[in-house]
């Protein structure tokens, strides 16, 4: 019998998105999103394209793109991964989740294809394959004009590379998935070198000597031209305030005074600037600086240094490897001199001792937890973990996730603090939705 809109909804469509292989198992080869791709008709290929990749802080530049380009008129699609409560959130179409409706309709657009590719390769179409090609089709569906498409993982082989990007946009590179991309920076930097397409501009952040000499090499050899944060665009100057901070920045294009962004943390400015090069490169022109204000003073990106006001406030940020709790431990103090309580629950494997050392410094107390996730580390295994670095009556184990958010939220209003939720997406999406968020 064949599937229709009117069998299907949202939370079926995901059930059988996941009983396929996991995002976490990876057969690295670009023939099966390829062979989806050609049953459709190339539909990637009927909009523009910024590539994003880097190790840390693709969804929030991902957004800002999204943001500016929005703020111009243009009709935007992002796919951005993992998702934090509702797997819509992967697919955005003109600044929102795609529908439930379209969701499906892209399901269905794609299933007799992927079903093809099932049939002949011996390794089946992947979660996170389907998810692109769904997106992909969603969004000639909807006759966008850009896409701004955050890479899953690496960049050569990850099946967003599908897309023929004029822009690519690195960020900087860390060591996160070595299990997959290689142990060295360098190694790392080779896979996501792999989205600079033949003729693009790519844009990077700051990188080691080593990983920019790297990325040149790449982008010459296929004709590219490569621009780098400090040297051909950055930020001159910034200043912390409630509600984010207010950035002044030197693009390829323009110079952008006093630009209000809605986001926390230096890192997060780094980031607004290589958004603002990605849109310049992408459009060949300056940006109008009051579009610039009007779409990053009112960006958000949830789950990344997001502050829930209250007594006591909620700071939400999914650092799960040591640059991104590096670049938390340096963002937390511009939210005011406060006691900090975090809630800290990580995958099994992520460097949880290097993102502990980054914390300690700025952590009054640790409540070692665990999420729903198969792969979650025990509370135990992250409380000695945590005693490694803290002292053990910083320390705290609490086996259950929403238990553990109650015993912070008590501890840091005893001390006129804040609850600092961390370690992990996954910890970070369960704990807005006990939040109701």
């Amino acid at each position: 019998m064949t599937d229709t809109a009117l069998d299907l909804d949202v939370a079926e469509v995901e059930r059988r998105l996941l009983a396929r292989w996991p995002e976490t198992r990876i057969a690295p080869s670009l023939e099966r999103i390829r062979a989806v791709m050609d049953a459709l008709g190339q539909p990637q290929h009927g909009y523009r394209s910024v590539h994003i990749t880097g190790t840390n802080g693709k969804t929030s530049t991902a957004r800002m793109v999204e943001a500016i380009l929005l703020e111009l008129g243009s009709t935007v699609g992002r796919f951005t991964s993992p998702h934090l409560t509702d797997i819509r959130e992967r697919i955005s179409i003109g600044g929102r989740p795609i529908s439930h409706e379209a969701f499906v309709r892209a399901y269905l657009d794609v299933l007799p294809a992927a079903q093809a590719v099932d049939r002949e390769s011996p390794t089946p179409l992947s979660f996170f394959e389907m998810t692109v090609a769904m997106a992909y089709q969603a969004f000639s569906t909807a006759a966008i004009d850009v896409a701004a498409v955050e890479v899953g993982m690496g960049g050569m082989w990850d099946a967003t590379n599908v897309i023929d990007a004029r822009v690519a946009a690195i960020l900087p590179i860390g060591l996160d998935h070595v299990d997959h991309l290689g142990p060295t920076r360098l190694d790392i930097a080779a896979e996501k070198a792999g989205i600079i397409k033949p003729g693009a501009l790519a844009v990077t952040a700051r990188q080691t000597p080593e990983v920019e000499q790297l990325l040149r090499a790449h982008a010459d050899a296929h004709l590219a031209r490569l621009m780098v944060e400090g040297r051909d665009f950055g930020l001159s100057d910034r200043r912390g305030s409630d509600d984010g901070q207010t950035i002044s920045v030197d693009g390829l294009a323009g110079r952008y005074p006093e630009v209000p962004l809605g986001l926390h943390g230096r890192h997060q400015a780094h980031n607004a600037v290589l958004a603002i090069a990605s849109v310049e490169a992408l459009l060949e022109e300056t940006i109008p600086l009051d579009a610039l204000r009007r779409a990053l003073g009112s960006v958000r990106s949830p789950g990344r240094l997001e502050v829930l006001p209250g007594t006591p406030a909620v700071v939400l940020d999914a650092a799960h490897n040591p640059d991104g709790a590096r670049a938390l431990a340096a963002a937390l103090p511009e939210l005011g001199p406060r006691p900090t309580v975090a809630v800290v629950a990580a995958l099994g494997d992520k460097d949880l001792a290097g993102m502990l050392a980054e914390l300690e410094p700025v952590v009054t107390t640790m409540v070692c937890t665990r999420n729903s996730s198969p792969r979650s580390l025990s509370s135990e295994a992250v409380a000695a973990a945590a005693r490694k670095v803290l002292s053990a009556d910083r320390v705290v184990e609490v086996d259950d996730l929403a238990d553990a958010l109650t015993e912070a939220t008590e501890t840091a209003s005893r001390a006129g603090g804040q609850v600092l939720v961390t370690g992990s997406v996954v910890t970070v999406g369960e704990v807005r939705r006990l939040l109701g968020l």
